[in-house]
C-alpha cells in the first residue's frame, strides 16, 4: 500500500468492480481507447490486475481517496505486452472516473508510483504512452517531468487504420539525485 497526502494506492477489492465497470463504460473516460468495456470485460480486467499485484506486489493499483475511501480508478505500473514496439519496458498509467478529473489526483498518485518504481523496483526508466490527441494524459506526463519522444509507434493489438493505433510516448529516467543515493521528493506525503 502506498499513501500520499490525499490518496491510497492499494490492492483491489471485489467492491471496486462496480465503480471500475462504471468508469470503463463511460464514453468520455474511454474516449482514447478502442471501445468502452462491458461489465464482464471490466470485471475480467480487474481480476487480471488484482492477480498481477498479488503475484509480484505491484501493478495498476486501485486509487482510494483518504477522506472518504472512494475508489477513484487506478494508477500504477505495468509491463506492456512483448509485441508493443517499445517493449521491454515498464509503463506508468492511469484511468480515473470523470468525476475525479481536474483535482490533481492522477499526478499525485503517479508521482507516488514513480517513487515506487525508482526506489523499490530500482528501475532505470519508466515510460507512458497514449494517442497523440489525448492532451489530458500528456499534460500529466509533462507534470511528471516525462519527456516526449520524437517517434510514434503502432499498437499491434489495435486494428490497422484504427485512430487509436498510433501512439506517442514519453519517458523518464531515474533522477540524478536518486542515483547519488539522495531521496527524491515525488509529492507531498508519498510513502510506502
Amino acid at each position: 500500500m502506498i499513501e500520499t497526502q490525499r490518496l491510497r494506492l492499494r490492492q483491489w477489492r471485489r467492491a471496486d468492480d462496480g465503480p471500475f465497470a462504471q468508469l470503463n463504460a463511460d464514453p468520455e473516460v474511454m474516449r482514447y481507447f478502442p471501445t468502452t468495456l462491458s461489465r464482464a470485460d471490466s470485471d475480467t480486467m480487474a481480476a487480471r490486475i488484482r492477480a498481477r499485484i498479488a503475484q509480484r506486489g505491484w501493478g495498476f493499483w486501485a486509487v482510494e481517496r483518504l477522506s472518504d475511501n472512494a475508489m477513484l480508478g487506478f494508477v500504477g505500473l505495468e509491463c506492456p505486452r512483448p509485441e508493443v514496439p517499445i517493449s521491454p519496458c515498464v509503463e506508468i498509467g492511469w484511468r480515473l472516473a470523470r468525476a475525479h478529473w481536474g483535482h490533481g489526483y492522477a499526478t499525485e498518485a503517479a508521482k507516488a508510483a514513480l517513487h515506487f518504481a525508482f526506489e523499490h523496483l530500482l528501475l532505470s526508466e519508466v515510460v507512458a504512452f497514449t494517442v497523440p490527441e489525448n492532451q489530458r494524459s500528456q499534460a500529466v506526463m509533462m507534470r511528471l517531468a516525462m519527456v516526449r519522444q520524437p517517434t510514434l509507434f503502432e499498437l499491434p493489438s489495435v486494428p490497422p487504420g484504427h485512430p487509436m493505433r498510433k501512439q506517442c510516448w514519453y519517458r523518464i529516467a531515474v533522477p540524478q539525485t536518486l542515483r547519488r543515493g539522495t531521496p527524491v521528493d515525488y509529492g507531498a506525503g508519498a510513502s510506502t
